[in-house]
């Protein structure tokens, strides 16, 4: 009797259901791997970018010019000494301390033209750009008690401008201070991992006497990816064009900005936006300057990478969908279907994420989905002509599999409406599931297959 009754239930629709229950859920390992092979990828391609980046130049960020002028601080000590009749007396100790006054443009404009391209190595693709970068500005002119404040070095004076990667200087850097050319060396680390150009100002004395604190200068830079400024001035105008379709604006303000073919991009940033002092001595906390970098990324909006990820995240839905299929076929046609058959079926749904990663590291993603998506669909048929023996229902699931790719390639392309799009076709299959299912008595399925198993025995 126990055997019959096992026997009945290991025939019954709801086993079935069970056991396609439980191959889903098992075909979640292998989708699970699909999604770290795709990240093991994306962190190969992360490697080998970095590479070319320094080899050409990493994304640049540019801080400055800052003016800074060495001065000396008197500091007077009194102390105690013996004389040789053995009396005490107070004498003074001259001492001198050397500090740097760093002074900040009152005004500081950046004009930027940039010249992105494509770089391959391999299967791997990175953006590096050119730069013509155009600086001016002044500073604001000392007062008279600044320079009776601090006795000033003024034949040490100097320049800097902050760069993140100097081997990204392409050419000769031409700066000018009142429109004197001024020298030009590298320097250590200033702020953070910034380098720094040093440029000595001859004759700011003079030119101090004058009331003449105007620059102006042109360097060309090349970087990858990104380019950054730090809102040093009181008043900083940043403006920065570029043949790129997609650039994406970055850091602590937005732009005005006009995107076509080309973009433009214009900042205009005062001193009460940041957190950047006017005027400091010595050392100094430089993070409130890290708070204000703002700039441009020029986005690569063909990462294949990402649209494997999202594509893989849909495999459960294509395993279940396909497998309720399979399911209402083998309840209307009373034609048996092996788990290892839903196995196998599964395995090549699976299969398709490995060809769609393999192949779009090659080729355009969309070619690449198009020859993936074809050989899967074409395997699943063929198998399922097999197990079927009959055109309609074989042509019913190359239809829904066809429905289905095309679905998640359309959820693909939709970057801001993909939730919506894939949550409403979603319901929508739902409901075209369970008005198929609403007829199926499968109380009625489970009786009928308990009669043909008394009729066996």
């Amino acid at each position: 009797m126990e055997t019959t009754k096992s026997k009945k239930f290991t025939q019954s629709l709801t086993f079935k259901s069970f056991i396609i229950g439980a191959l889903v859920l098992l075909l979640l390992i292998p989708q699970s791997m699909i999604l770290n092979l795709i990240d093991e990828r994306k962190d190969r391609s992360l490697e080998t970018i970095e590479t070319i980046n320094n080899k050409w130049s990493d994304s640049q960020t540019l801080c400055g010019p800052i003016l800074s002028i060495p001065y000396l601080k008197t500091k007077t000590e009194t102390e105690m000494i013996e004389t040789k009749e053995n009396k005490t007396e107070k004498r003074e100790k001259i001492t001198y301390e050397s500090h740097i006054l760093h002074i900040a443009p009152e005004q500081l404009n950046i004009k930027t033209q940039l010249f992105p391209e494509e770089k391959h190595y391999g299967i791997y693709k990175t953006i590096l750009y050119k730069s013509d970068i155009n600086i001016s500005g002044t500073f604001r002119i000392l007062s008279e008690e600044d320079t009776a404040k601090y006795n000033f070095q003024w034949d040490k004076a100097y320049l800097t401008l902050g760069l993140s990667d100097l081997k990204g200087v392409s050419s000769q850097v031409d700066f000018k201070f009142d429109n004197s050319p001024l020298d030009i060396e590298a320097g250590g680390s200033y702020y953070d991992n910034e380098k720094q150009l040093i440029m000595a100002i001859p004759g700011l004395k003079e030119l101090y006497e004058k009331g003449a604190f105007t620059f102006q200068g042109r360097i060309n830079l090349n970087g990858s990816s990104s380019i950054g400024f730090i809102p040093v001035g009181k008043n900083t105008q940043v403006e920065v064009a570029g043949d790129w379709k997609s650039p994406g604006f970055i850091g602590s303000f937005s732009p005005d900005s006009h995107i076509g073919e080309s973009f433009t991009a214009n900042w205009n940033i005062l001193h009460f936006n940041r957190n950047i002092p006017e005027v400091w001595t010595d050392a100094y906390s430089y993070d409130s300057f890290n708070d204000s970098y703002f700039g441009v990324n020029l986005v690569d909006t063909v990462d294949h990478y990402q649209q494997n990820t999202r594509s893989a995240k849909y495999a459960l839905m294509f395993i279940a969908l396909t497998f309720v299929v399979f399911f209402f076929v083998e309840i209307l046609t009373k034609k048996k279907i092996h788990p290892l058959q839903y196995l196998l079926v599964g395995i090549a749904l699976i299969l398709f994420y490995s060809l769609l990663l393999s192949i779009s590291e090659q080729i355009n993603f969309t070619i690449a989905y198009l020859i993936a998506s074809i050989a899967t669909i074409g395997l699943i048929t063929a198998y399922t002509y097999s197990i079927f023996k009959n055109k309609t229902q074989t042509g019913i699931l190359a239809a829904l599999l066809c429905g289905l790719y095309i679905f998640l390639f359309v959820i693909l392309q939709l970057e801001d409406i993909a939730l919506l799009i894939g949550s409403i076709g979603l319901f929508v299959i739902l409901g075209v599931i369970m008005f198929v299912s609403r007829k199926i008595n499968f109380y009625k399925q489970d009786d009928a297959n308990s009669d043909e198993n008394r009729e066996i025995s």
